[in-house]
């Protein structure tokens, strides 16, 4: 048995819904009904009717925080996803004599979960989080599950953490899926099975009053992906080399790099977890999403949002010359929202920026954060309100 879920719970009910889980993996219908029912219960006992978690979260940072529950499923041999069950954080076991992570087989996303001022809680479109690891998958030779089971997947970890998710303004509930190989396999092959994981964790707002803009450092030795290979999916093997360059980066001051790609090395691509923009005007110019350069989520609806706003937004190859240029720059991600640059560092010369009220970078940031937290009505429909 490759995944078991388990429960340190002394309580019958959960129990039950750990042998169900650990032992029914491949069970019927009517056992996954049954898994069903009693998660219902589990989850809206205890502590868990808790409106908030006893957590300080005027001061909420962005450690780790060991929440209440986490989701589990796995594939079987066709391919399929089984229903997955909600384990307690952490109590997922896996056979030690599965091949983990099968040469570099492993995909993430990132995404949140809002509270908004009414109280409902809300997903910030989830389906492009679902589509894109799909994507990944098939890039990466692995199984995944459908969009309906990813999403439903999230949704029960968040209606399972509820009272993890910041009061309004405070925050949001970080989410981790993670897709992995975890099948048996010897050489170089692909895992006979997959397992699919959803987590969270509460984080501060990346942009809050007193929040410095980020100062970026060109690396210009080591790119960050080559056509070709895996740079345009959130696939695991990815961020190795940005963690060494971002560890030389920071010890040098500086907040994150910016990378160039790997052919020419004259032309920008995108920070270590997050795309640029550079604002001229009434244009906003973006590097073009070529195999290399994720298509972030937020990107997308920044892009989507400027064009409403008639600005004109330009997708296309930026050579790092066009950084004298640009009035503004910011970068958007899950993790930072729409975040100012106050500077960039390219052959030891540092740009400057405009950041503060009344720019363009603020304005975006403003409307995305209004439509997430549902104080600005979405006429688009990116919102999923979980309740």
């Amino acid at each position: 048995m490759a995944l078991r879920c388990l429960s340190q719970s002394s309580s019958t009910t959960f129990s039950y819904l750990s042998k169900i889980c650990g032992f029914r993996m491949h069970g019927t219908k009517a056992a996954v009904s049954v898994v069903e029912e009693h998660v219902s219960k589990m989850v809206g006992t205890g502590r868990e009717d808790e409106e908030y978690a006893d957590v300080d979260w005027d001061n909420l940072g962005f450690s780790l925080v060991r929440t209440d529950y986490m989701f589990a499923t796995r594939s079987c041999r066709e391919g399929n996803f089984e229903q997955g069950c909600l384990s307690r954080y952490g109590n997922i076991e896996l056979n030690p004599a599965a091949g983990i992570l099968n040469y570099g087989q492993g995909l993430i996303e990132g995404m949140k979960a809002y509270r908004g001022e009414d109280g409902r809680v809300l997903l910030f479109r989830p389906e492009l989080n679902a589509v894109r690891m799909k994507k990944g998958a098939e890039r990466m030779c692995m199984h995944s599950p459908s969009v309906q089971q990813f999403i439903e997947g999230v949704k029960q970890t968040v209606l399972a953490n509820r009272r993890w998710v910041p009061p309004p303004g405070k925050g949001s509930l970080y989410l981790r899926p993670l897709l992995f190989g975890s099948g048996a396999s010897l050489g170089l092959s692909a895992a006979s099975e997959f397992t699919f994981l959803v987590f969270g964790s509460p984080v501060q707002n990346y942009f809050k009053e007193g929040t410095s803009a980020l100062n970026l450092y060109v690396e210009e030795v080591i790119p960050r992906a080559y056509l070709g290979g895996s740079g345009g999916v959130k696939s695991i093997s990815n961020y190795g080399p940005v963690l060494e360059v971002m560890r030389r980066a920071k010890a040098r001051g500086f907040s994150d790099v910016l990378y160039l790609d790997a052919e020419t090395k004259k032309n920008m691509e995108e920070v270590s977890a997050s795309n640029i923009f550079l604002v001229k005007g009434n244009t906003i110019v973006t590097p073009a999403t070529n195999g290399t350069i994720l298509g972030g989520i937020t990107r997308k609806s920044v892009i989507e949002i400027a064009i409403d706003l008639g600005y004109k937004v330009e997708e296309r190859v930026v050579p790092v010359e066009e950084l004298k240029e640009a009035e503004e720059v910011f970068c958007t991600g899950t993790a930072t929202g729409v975040a100012s640059v106050g500077s960039i560092t390219f052959q030891n010369t540092r740009t400057e920026y405009k950041v503060g009220d009344g720019l363009v970078t603020q304005q975006l940031r403003s409307i995305l954060v209004g439509i997430q937290t549902g104080s600005i009505q979405d006429t688009k429909n990116w919102v999923l309100e979980i309740d």
